[in-house]
């Protein structure tokens, strides 16, 4: 077989135990593969970064592409694991991933975006409107992100922190973008940013979204602007009128980096099944803070002593989303399938680069 025909060579990738299936070319990682065929594997950032997407191979051989080893380790591909993000099939595979959805996923589209608003809510998160072209439906699922289309095929990725039913009455999307010193898009939204800017923008991406087949109670765990999906979660709870008993915990340095702490609050008191645990790690005694102090991954160790029966949604810095994932199973008995995850992860995490 020549160099060109085992680039066009067509593999079946099926997953188990849900059994779907799909067709993956040699030249195509298998993630990109499962996002063209509707089929929702897990993943968070396609790079190679957060480990989110990665399973067990049951059988068959893949070639991984470039990638961080604290998201895939030497052991850990030794022993059948694999980033479908950045796994190229050798030949047909079988893979285990019991997050596979069996929902058809929403289209993945691009589009114009027209920037309406953008007000910062603390010294370095701002909450962006965009408006989005009025002929076109955008379909997405609360916690899922789009990408910005930015200038010699740059992207960046950012979560729609408003539920999907809040499109019927202003089609747009709202997103928090924290200031990255230094970095091309965050440093031109804290600076150069105006009015009726048009952007381009492609999504929905990722499988970080309730999974409302469950009557588990749930624990969401938010660092920083992680809270983003969280938000559009917590919305789209409220709307579907969804009343599993909910815990959010929301974790910043200082007070401050509770950015809508004032909306969560009042959120809580119209949510009978929803508790708010803020959890500040950095507070100076100016700051005036009574609340919980600390990690806020460890805050959940602390009040719950058994986590078997529940289901984890972490969002936020991956140092956050890794310690939880870790703890929560070994130590309180979570199955690692009840964890859901979207780690946040920089373009430093990713490749050393400017965000």
């Amino acid at each position: 077989m020549t160099s060109t025909e085992t680039a066009n060579a067509a593999f079946q990738i099926t997953v188990q135990p849900s059994g779907r299936a799909f067709s993956a070319n040699a030249d195509e990682a298998i993630l990109a593969a499962a996002i063209r065929s509707g089929v929702g594997l897990p993943y968070g950032c396609k790079d190679g970064a957060c480990g989110s997407c990665k399973c067990k191979k049951i059988s068959g051989a893949v070639h991984h592409g470039e990638h961080q080893s604290k998201a895939l380790t030497a052991d850990e591909e030794a022993a059948g694991f694999v980033l479908t993000c950045c796994a190229h099939p050798l030949t047909d595979v079988v893979l285990e991933s019991r997050q596979v959805t069996d929902e058809s996923a929403f289209p993945v589209k691009k589009m114009p975006v027209r920037v309406v608003a953008f007000e910062k809510k603390s010294h370095d998160v701002m909450q962006l409107r965009l408006q989005l072209p009025a002929a076109d439906t955008f379909r997405y699922h609360a916690g899922q992100y789009i990408e910005f289309l930015l200038q010699g095929g740059v992207r960046r990725a950012y979560s729609m922190a408003n539920a999907p039913h809040t499109q019927a009455e202003a089609p747009g999307l709202e997103l928090h973008i924290r200031h990255m010193p230094g970095g091309k898009f965050t440093d031109h939204v804290f600076g150069a940013l105006k009015e009726k800017e048009i952007l381009r923008i492609e999504g929905p991406f990722g499988s970080f979204f309730l999974r409302e087949d469950s009557a588990k109670p749930i624990v969401l765990l938010a660092s920083g602007t992680g809270f983003a999906p969280v938000k559009a979660l917590i919305e789209h709870m409220q709307f579907k009128g969804i009343t599993r008993p909910t815990t959010l915990y929301w974790g910043g340095r200082r007070p401050g980096d509770l950015y809508l702490h004032d909306w969560m609050l009042a959120r809580a008191a119209q949510m009978p099944n929803l508790t708010y645990v803020p959890v500040v790690s950095d507070a100076l005694p100016e700051d005036g803070w009574t609340g919980r102090t600390g990690f806020v991954h460890q805050a959940v160790l602390q009040d719950f002593a058994d986590l078997s029966g529940h289901q984890v949604y972490a969002c936020g810095a991956p140092i956050v989303v890794d310690s939880a994932r870790a703890a929560y199973s070994a130590q309180r008995g979570l199955p690692p399938e009840e964890f859901f995850a979207d780690a946040f992860t920089s373009e430093a995490d990713k490749h050393g680069t400017p965000p």
